[in-house]
Formats: structure tokens, sequence, C-alpha cells
């Protein structure tokens, strides 16, 4: 049967401005309640001097100053030549630059592509071609990783740079004339606002607004095409009832991934404001809270758990923060609730659909890995391999249909067999393994693929196979997910050598992979085998490598004295 729905909108909760869609209702969202441009008008014509984003430099951009630097980066994309419906790439860190790129690509009708900023080499290469864009706008010091390749990346044709506050003006440009060699190259986003015309013709609510790549677990990352009733189906559902014009987000998940894009559009939709950040930070955390008035804020991962282990202090009550989504919603998040005097809520969502399953403080998650329920408006069912309904309590893909047209994603970008599997009978098939609980809840059980997910971060074992075999002394490698500090994956890879004689060094082989992968991806356990174990058709035994997990015979860079850090991006 299917899971049992119910309500998570708080009686005298935050009212949405009346213009806000029920996220219950089956109907479409009309282009001046969802699309970009009519909505981001229609906010500052009816409330020009209120805020909408608190930039890291301390700037209050209202929403009349949004509708401006959109309108400028619009306009000075309309002068490169990009057309409505053309895919722009976006390769920066949280900030003004970001959000202006976004906004003023949707304003200017074309799509929006954002890149993690962590990708590099063979990856960055796959995703930049795949996605077929031919214009790049990014940070300088991520450009820069585009010299560690001689070939130019996909159909990029033009690069535009967009210094940070800490980038030197003469490096910059010596930067430029290396790269004119290869790209068109100009520094700067930013037109007369005048020279913007509205595109023709204009976007509507089932175009495209995003393409987000969502690691790959049995190939390369794939693209999400997202509408814009997409992004608003899931803006309504997370902030419904819980988010007015008073409230204000943290917004320190990246905007290139779905959380970001959704606590972002989401105060647009609402009517309300937005505290940006480069990322989290714990030691900030709190004053920040406190020195912008952030009402609401979503933590991944460990988050929450490190929250908890900072010293108590008499003023861990004295904020303004009431609400927060903890994910997972793990055994700690009903002490943060107590200690810290926070309104907590557990949700599931993946970059295709649109926050499907949550709770709300009424129905609070009964235990850990308990994602609360299936929220009006959407069906959802627990299936063994073959689609069949699985008994109550029984793990089962957990496969998802919502009552809203264009309310998940369009597809993925160029793969219609992998978008034909993924609808598989009718039902989207997240690939994730849950059980229905005595309360009629869902409950998360483990990843049926082989992703590994670490401090919030999808990894592909695919990718990260990829780049091990790429090293001249491995023949074959497994990458598995095994447990981890504080409930989450670390990745462990399996390698085997091309020459007995000749062994692997797992240093050696980390230092590898620390030019080819993002910093999340690398594994910090690595065990060389003899040989990969394998099925008798050859497919290797990933379960036999979960199941020893962390034996006698693994390193642990960690134990070896090796930290990883995520680059700072200014």
């Amino acid at each position: 049967m299917s899971a049992g729905q119910r309500g998570s909108v708080p009686a005298g909760g935050p009212r949405p401005p009346a213009d806000v869609l029920d996220p219950a209702s089956g109907a479409v969202p009309t282009a001046e309640q969802c699309v970009l441009g009519p909505l981001l008008r229609r906010r500052a014509a009816d409330t020009p001097q209120a805020p909408y984003a608190l930039m890291p430099d301390g700037a209050v951009w209202t929403y009349a100053r949004t509708l401006q630097e959109t309108e400028e980066t619009a306009a000075a994309l309309q002068a490169l030549g990009v057309a409505p419906g053309e895919l722009v790439l976006s390769w920066l860190p949280n900030g003004p630059d970001a959000l202006r790129a976004w906004y003023g690509v949707n304003a200017a009708g074309a799509v929006l592509v954002p890149l993690n900023t962590a990708y590099r080499g063979a990856i960055l290469h796959q995703v930049v071609a795949d996605s077929g864009a031919g214009v790049l706008l990014c940070r300088p010091s991520l450009a820069a990783r585009l010299e560690e390749s001689p070939d130019r990346p996909g159909a990029v044709r033009t690069v535009v740079l967009l210094p940070g506050p800490e980038d030197v003006p003469q490096e910059v440009e010596a930067l430029a004339e290396r790269l004119r060699t290869r790209f068109r190259v100009l520094t700067g986003l930013r037109a007369d606002r005048s020279s913007f015309a509205e595109p023709v013709p204009a976007p509507r609510p089932w175009d495209p607004q995003t393409v987000i790549y969502t690691s790959g677990t049995t190939g390369p990352s794939k693209g999400v095409v997202s509408s814009y009733a997409h992004l608003y189906s899931s803006c309504t559902a997370a902030f419904h009832g819980m988010a007015g014009p008073e409230d204000r987000y943290l917004l320190q998940l990246p905007l290139f991934h779905a959380g970001g894009t959704i606590g972002a559009y989401g105060m647009l939709v609402h009517g309300g404001s937005v505290t940006v950040v480069p990322a989290f930070t714990t030691s900030e955390f709190w004053p920040l809270v406190r020195r912008t008035g952030t009402t609401l804020c979503t933590l991944l991962g460990v988050m929450a758990t490190y929250l908890l282990k900072q010293e108590p202090d008499p003023q861990d009550t004295g904020h303004p923060l009431r609400a927060a989504y903890v994910i997972p919603f793990t055994a700690g998040a009903a002490e943060f609730s107590k200690r810290f005097g926070v309104s907590v809520r557990a949700l599931f969502n993946m970059t295709e659909v649109s926050c499907p399953v949550l709770s709300g403080p009424q129905d609070p998650p009964a235990g850990p890995m308990h994602c609360g329920w299936p929220r009006p408006g959407v069906t959802a069912r627990i299936v063994d391999d073959h689609d069949r309904e699985a008994a109550d309590g029984e793990a089962g893909e957990l496969v998802l249909r919502a009552e809203r047209p264009w309310s998940f994603l369009s597809g993925y970008l160029g793969r219609p067999a992998v978008t034909a599997a993924a609808w598989r009978n009718g039902w989207f098939h997240t690939g994730d393994t849950f059980r229905r609980a005595p309360d009629g809840g869902l409950v998360f059980v483990d990843r049926k693929k082989d992703a590994i997910r670490r401090r919030g971060e999808n990894i592909s074992s695919f990718e990260v196979e990829a780049q091990a075999v790429a090293h001249p002394a491995v023949l074959e490698a497994a990458a598995v997910a095994v447990p981890g500090d504080e409930g989450e994956d670390e990745v462990l890879l399996a390698v085997a050598g091309r020459d007995p004689g000749a062994p692997i060094e797992p240093a050696a082989l980390l230092a590898f992979l620390r030019e080819r992968l993002a910093h999340f991806m690398l594994p910090r356990y690595i065990r060389v085998l003899a040989e990969i174990p394998k099925t008798p058709t050859g497919k290797p035994t990933k379960h036999t490598l979960r199941a020893e997990g962390v034996a006698a015979d693994t390193w642990d860079r960690e134990a070896a004295g090796i930290r990883i850090r995520r680059e700072k991006i200014t």
C-alpha cells in the first residue's frame, strides 16, 4: 500500500503572501508566480525597499537593488549573444556574483548550469562537455583549472571572469591573456540596465530554469533539467506554513546544489530574505544568526553535531532562529532542538523531485532516519525490484508520483533512456531504500545505488574508480561507503595493481587523486589487494568490500596525519 500522507502545515504558522500557491494544489503555477523575471519585478514593485539578500561583505540587497543587479547582468549576457533557451555555465562560490549570475541568466531567458566549485580534471571536462554550453562565468581561481588540460572543455568558447574581493587585478589580467589562446575572455559582467530587453519568447512555467548535475552511480554525472514550476514546487513544499515575508533564511548550502537554490528562491517566492555566506562555519554560526536576525536554516550532515559539541553557553537559546531542517534526521536532532530552543523538522529530497517527504512541528519524526510523511499532492510507494508493493515494515525502493504537472524533473539532459528508466511504470524511482514505520511515515534504510554521501555531498563511486584506474600502477578499483564518524559515510577505495612486483603506495595514490578529484570525493581509506573480488560475470562484489569494512590491511590517511580541507574560494 502507499505510504500515508499527513499534513505538515502548523496552524497559526507564518502566512505566505496571498499569491503563493498551496503546494497541495495540482494546478500549475502561473508565470507571474514562478518565473524569475515576472516574480522578481512584482516583489520589487510591491516592496522595493524590503531586504532580500544580506551579502557576506555586509551589503544589503533590497528587492529593488536585486532587480537592478539582475537586469544589468542580463543586459550584459544579451550583449554577449546569449539567447533565450541557451545553457550558460556558472562556476562561482556563494555570494553576490553567484546570485546575480543565476538571476541574470534566467532574466535573459536562458538556462543556468551551476558547477560544483570542487570540480576539476576529467570530471569538470565531462560535465562541461555534457552540458553543451558555450559561455562560462567563473572566478579567476577556478578558471585557472582550465589550464590543467590543453584541451578545450566541451563547447565553451567564451569565458567571463568575475573577480572576487581577494583577486589581484594584474594577476587576473595575466590569467586572461593566457586563456585567450583558447577562448574569448572578458572580465566583468555588467551593462547599462536600459539596454536590457525582455526575452522573446518569454519563459513559461514548464520551461527549463536550471540544469543541476547530480553525481552518477553507475556512470557519469547526469544533468537534472528543472523547470520553473519544479523549483517553485520545491520551495512552496519546503516553506509552506514555515516562512513569510518577515523570515530570513541562512543560505549556507551551495547554489550549485538543489538545497541552495531552494533556499534562495524560496525566500523570493515567499517575500522573505536570505543571509548569504560562503559555507557553514561552526564557530561563526550563532554569532551570524544573532547579528543578521536569521530565523530559518537547513543543517546537513554533521552540522548539528558540530554545534552540539560546542561548550554550553547561557545564550544558547538567545537567538532568533526558530526552525531548522536537520538532514538526515539523526538522534542528535532532538537534543539540538532541546538545547537551542529550535523547532526541528525532517525532510527527504533529491534534485529530481520537490521535497516529497517531510515533517512538521506538530508531527515530529519518531526516531533517527525517520524522514516524515509524504506531503499532500505526492503519492509514495515502497516496492521491490519489479515494482511490486513491499509488505509493511519491509525495505524496498521508494517511488514517487506528484499530482502537479512539471513539479518533478523534466528529464536528464541528453539522456532519454536514463529518463525513461527512472520513470519506469509511471513512477519516479529514487534509487533509495526505505521502510514504512508503524505511524505511516518513511524511514530511510540505505542507498540502493552505489552513491556515497559525505559532508552533504553525493559521491559517484564510478567517478572515483575511473580516476583511480587512471594511475599507471592501478589495474582495477572499487569504491564503497564504510561507516565514518558521526553517522556519515567515508570512502574506502580498494585497488589491485598491474604489476605484483611493483606494489601501490597508498599515500602516492592519494596524492595522484588529489589532482583529479574534488576534495570531498577523496578516499579516507585505501586497500591494496591482489585482486578485486568479483561475481562470476566479472562485476566487483562491493557488498563483500562493505562487509569487510576497514580491515587490518587498510591504510587510513587520517592515521597517517594527512588532512584534506575544502579549498577556500573567495
